[in-house]
C-alpha cells in the first residue's frame, strides 16, 4: 500500500481542481487506475466540468505521495478514456465532452465557430479577464451599467465592424446580449402586430419564430445562388407594402448564398425607392477575408444592422452590436432595455479588451483558418453542397434528414425549420464547426454523402 497523503491534497497547490484526488483513499487496485478512476468519478459527479484544469502530473506525484511513472501511466489512462486532454506547455484540462462522445452522434445542425487554429481561448480568456480585473474595480463589473453600452464599448463595436461597415459613429452602435435579443428588440421597436415584413424563403428560424409570437406576417421572397431576387423582390415590395425586409446578405442562413455587390447595389436600391427599411443580419459579414460592403454602408440611412460575435469569435460571449441609421439609435437602445437590461458587464468587457489589443482579429483568423480547412473537406467528400470557401456551413439543395441519418450517428437540421410561409423545397444546412475534430466531421460527411447520394 501506498502511504497516500491526499488528505490534504490541495494544501500548497495553487490550483483548486486537485481536491479530487482525495477520493482515491476510497478507492482499490493499483495506484494508477486509482487516480484514473477518482478522476472519472470527479467528473461524473460535476466536481470537474469541461475545460477545468487539473495538476500537473510533477504536482500530483508531490501531492499524493507516489512516483512521477505512476501518475503519467493514471493520466495516460484518462486520457484514453476520454477524460482529459492537453498539450505540452497548457497543461491538462477536462476535456469538453462532445455531442458525438455523449449521444453517438456527431453535430451537423448545430452553426457554432470551430476551435481556431493555432489558439487557446481558455488562455486567452483567463489572461483578459485577468487584465480587466487588474485594472477595474469588481464592483462596477458587478453594478447595472448603460444599457446601450458604455462609450468604449460601443467604439470598440465600431472598429471591429469596420471592415465591412466602414468607418462608423460610435454613438450608431449599440451592445447587446447577444444577435437573437438584438432582432426581438428591434422587431418590436420597428413593427407592429399585423404589419408583413418580407424574408428570404429559407430565413433563420430565430427571425421566423419571433414574427409569429409578435403577429407578424413574413412573405416568403425566391432566391437564387446570390440570395434575394431582385425582380421577386420588387413585385413583392409593391403587392404587399411591407414594413421591413429582413435578410443576411452574407453566408445567408441556411442557403450559405452570398450577395455579390452588384446584387447588394440591386436590393438597396429598390428598399431605398420603396421606402422599405432594411433589417441586415449579418452573421457571418466578418468571415470573408475581404468582406463585403454590408449593406449598412451602402444606406446607412435606411438600414439597421446587426453583428454577432458568437460565429466570429464564441457564441459564449453572447454579445452583439447593433448599428442604427443616424439619429435613431435611441429609439432602438430603449427597446433593447426593454427586453434585457444590459449585456453582460464582464462579457462585454472581454470583448472590448480583445479588440483592443488585437487578440479579437487574432481570434477570427483562427476561425477563419479553420472554416477554410472544414470547408474544402466538404468540397471534397460532399462535391454538392453549396457554399463560399470561408462558410460555416454548406447548403445541400433537394437533401433531406431521414431516419437512417440518424442511424448512423448524424444530427442534422432540414429546410423545414427554415422555410418562411409559402416557400416550397427541400435541403440541409450541413454546419461544419461543431464537430470536434476534422476527422470526425470528415468521417461524418463521408457518410452523409453515401446517403444522400443514392
Amino acid at each position: 500500500m501506498y502511504g497516500y497523503r491526499a488528505m490534504s491534497a490541495t494544501k500548497g497547490s495553487p490550483n483548486p481542481a486537485a481536491a479530487w484526488l482525495r477520493r482515491i483513499e476510497t478507492l482499490d487496485g493499483p495506484a494508477y487506475r486509482r487516480l484514473a478512476t477518482a478522476l472519472e468519478q470527479a467528473v461524473a459527479e460535476g466536481e470537474l466540468q469541461a475545460g477545468d484544469q487539473i495538476p500537473a502530473q510533477r504536482e500530483v506525484a508531490r501531492l499524493v505521495g507516489i512516483d512521477f511513472t505512476t501518475v503519467t501511466r493514471a493520466y495516460a489512462l484518462a486520457r484514453e478514456r476520454g477524460l482529459i486532454e492537453g498539450t505540452a506547455g497548457r497543461g491538462t484540462f477536462i476535456r469538453s465532452r462532445a455531442v458525438e462522445d455523449e449521444a453517438g452522434l456527431v453535430d451537423l445542425s448545430m452553426n457554432l465557430p470551430p476551435p481556431p487554429a493555432g489558439l487557446n481561448l481558455g488562455a486567452l480568456l483567463r489572461e483578459a479577464t485577468g487584465a480587466i480585473l487588474a485594472r477595474t474595480d469588481p464592483a462596477t463589473l458587478m453594478a447595472y451599467h448603460p444599457g446601450a453600452g458604455s462609450l468604449a464599448q460601443r467604439a470598440a463595436g465600431a472598429a471591429w465592424l469596420a471592415p465591412s461597415l466602414g468607418e462608423v459613429d460610435p454613438a450608431r452602435v449599440i451592445v447587446a446580449s447577444g444577435a437573437q435579443t438584438a432582432l426581438s428588440a428591434l422587431l418590436d421597436h420597428l413593427t407592429t402586430p399585423g404589419d408583413t415584413i418580407l424574408a428570404e424563403a429559407f430565413a433563420y428560424p430565430g427571425l421566423l419564430a419571433t414574427a409569429a409570437r409578435r403577429g407578424l406576417t413574413v412573405v416568403a421572397c425566391p432566391m437564387d445562388a446570390e440570395g434575394l431576387e431582385p425582380e421577386a423582390l420588387d413585385r413583392l415590395i409593391a403587392r404587399h407594402r411591407p414594413r421591413l425586409l429582413c435578410c443576411t446578405p452574407t453566408f445567408q442562413n441556411p442557403t450559405a448564398a452570398t450577395m455579390g455587390l452588384a446584387r447588394r447595389d440591386a436590393v438597396v436600391a429598390i428598399a431605398r425607392a420603396a421606402g422599405v427599411t432594411i433589417l441586415e443580419d449579418d452573421a457571418y459579414g466578418l468571415l470573408p477575408t475581404a468582406p463585403l460592403p454590408a449593406l449598412a454602408a451602402l444606406w446607412p440611412e435606411g438600414v439597421f444592422h446587426i453583428a454577432t460575435t458568437a460565429k466570429a469569435l464564441s457564441p459564449g460571449l453572447r454579445l452583439a452590436y447593433i448599428v442604427a441609421p443616424p439619429g435613431q439609435a435611441e429609439g432602438a437602445a430603449q427597446a433593447l432595455h426593454a427586453i434585457a437590461q444590459m449585456p453582460a458587464p464582464l462579457m462585454a468587457a472581454v470583448v472590448t479588451h480583445w479588440i483592443r489589443d488585437g487578440v479579437a482579429t487574432r481570434i477570427l483568423e483562427g476561425v477563419r483558418e479553420e472554416a477554410v480547412a472544414r470547408r474544402a473537406l466538404a468540397a471534397e467528400l460532399l462535391p454538392a453542397a453549396l457554399g463560399g470557401p470561408e462558410s460555416l456551413h454548406v447548403w445541400l439543395p433537394g437533401a433531406t434528414a431521414t431516419p437512417a441519418a440518424r442511424d448512423r450517428g448524424l444530427a442534422l437540421v432540414g429546410a423545414e425549420a427554415f422555410r418562411a410561409p409559402g416557400a416550397v423545397g427541400e435541403g440541409l444546412r450541413v454546419s461544419l464547426g461543431a464537430a470536434a475534430k476534422r476527422a470526425t466531421l470528415s468521417r461524418a460527411l463521408t457518410e452523409l454523402e453515401a446517403l444522400t447520394s443514392r
